[in-house]
């Protein structure tokens, strides 16, 4: 799974508390709104989630965490089996000097 830089994640989520506030003091302003819904939108896209307080909650759990961590694969997840191979391998026909 791709994770987005700490960086970016930062940014974006700076600059949604900070299009949240500017709407929430002028809520009538659509230029405010639009600007304060482009934010959340961006920040949804990078978190993955759909909702802007969902993937502001999560921009906020993920820049806590200390380390970068991965989903791992469940450990009774059947493995698939290996190929077993009988007999020599075999070498591709070759078709040169047929008519």
């Amino acid at each position: 799974m791709l994770l987005p830089a700490r960086a970016e994640v930062a940014r974006q989520l700076r600059r949604y508390r900070a299009w949240e506030r500017v709407m929430l003091a002028a809520p009538a302003d659509r230029t405010v709104r639009a600007t304060f819904e482009d934010s959340g939108y961006t920040l949804c896209v990078l978190m993955g989630k759909r909702c802007a307080r969902e993937a502001a909650d999560a921009a906020e759990r993920y820049l806590r965490a200390g380390h970068v961590t991965h989903p791992q694969e469940p450990a009774d997840r059947p493995r698939p089996a290996a190929t077993v191979r009988r007999g020599p391998p075999v070498a591709p026909r070759s078709t040169a000097g047929r008519p």
